[in-house]
């Protein structure tokens, strides 16, 4: 693309249209009152896990509701404009808001009006590129805060995913804390030592976890995740399966051990917190964690904008390589 001014008239957008399609629809981008701004995007990206359940039409209908994002338009299963970590300049709307950069909870589309309510600014710390990973921090931070993770636990991530990687980071930064991720992807095993932990291929029996995350979104790294847990150790699982029934494996030693397997999901704030913790003060606790270098070790993919749909099936195939996937605009 050249850099000339886009302009309402040529503004695009990704549509998720079918089972296993996308496309680049026009969409309408004007200013709709004064707590409205115009974001030109810079960057934008991909959720994997909750975008590849969209793009394959997996979402249950008794969800439809809950998994609608902020800015969403269409239906489930489709067609659907779906995004929510977008960040870009504003162009036009309060004064003092022209020319900063904003992180927005907005679908993939070159230009934009967000009510402020869903924007955020970019710390200066921040890198624009690495503060697309907003919302996965979000949903790792409030993950262990529901947890109860504390200094000296020995924590297992199963699953070394984007979200599973941040949680991985957070815990490792615990004062004394031993961190154990456990993906069958040896390649990145350079990737969780980067982030301070330890990298194993398949779990071990003997490692006693006093909390297990589990976000791989598979049965066979649920039950991994149960075996790891040490005594009374617990649980919780992060992954969202869509309309996918898991069995869950509750004989061998759940019960003897009394293991505790919770749910964690960012849509609502961890109980511990929701009494003093705004979504807002989390949102930019979460962006204010992104300032960290080591985190653009995740950054694995730029694919332009332009070309998403063409790439969309390849970037959300099962067992797709790489972690985050940056759009650029």
């Amino acid at each position: 693309m050249n850099n000339r001014q886009l302009t309402p008239s040529d503004t695009l957008a990704l549509w998720f249209t079918a089972r296993g399609e996308a496309a680049l629809r026009p969409a309408k981008c004007a200013l709709s009152g004064p707590e409205t701004v115009v974001l030109r995007s810079l960057f934008s990206g991909i959720s994997r896990g909750t975008e590849r359940l969209i793009f394959n039409g997996a979402v249950p209908p008794c969800e439809y509701d809950r998994m609608r994002a902020p800015l969403m338009e269409g239906n489930f299963p489709f067609p659907v404009k779906y995004g929510y970590a977008t960040v870009g300049i504003v162009e036009d709307g309060p004064q003092a808001l022209v020319g900063k950069t904003f992180f927005a909870l907005a679908p993939h589309q070159q230009m934009q009006a967000v009510p402020l309510c869903f924007v955020a600014e970019v710390p200066a710390d921040v890198s624009p590129r690495r503060a697309v990973m907003t919302a996965n921090m979000e949903t790792a931070l409030n993950a262990v805060w529901d947890s109860g993770a504390g200094p000296g636990d020995r924590i297992a991530v199963v699953g070394a995913g984007v979200v599973g990687l941040l949680i991985a980071r957070i815990c490792a930064r615990l004062p004394g804390s031993d961190v154990l991720v456990i993906d069958p992807e040896a390649a990145r095993k350079s990737v969780v030592e980067a982030l301070g932990a330890q990298y194993l291929a398949a779990p071990t029996s003997d490692f006693g976890a006093d909390l297990v995350f589990h976000t791989s979104a598979s049965p066979r790294g649920l039950a991994s995740a149960l075996a790891l847990a040490g005594f009374e150790g617990r649980v919780v699982e992060v992954s969202w399966y869509g309309e996918t029934d898991v069995g869950v494996p509750l004989g061998r030693a759940f019960h003897s051990q009394r293991l505790s397997l919770i749910s964690s999901q960012v849509g609502n704030i961890a109980t511990g917190r929701r009494g003093r913790w705004s979504f807002e003060r989390r949102r930019d606790k979460a962006m204010a964690m992104l300032a960290d270098d080591a985190l653009d070790v995740l950054i694995t993919e730029d694919v332009a904008f332009t070309d998403l749909p063409a790439a969309m099936p390849r970037l959300l195939a099962a067992g797709a390589p790489g972690l985050q996937t940056v759009v650029t605009y």
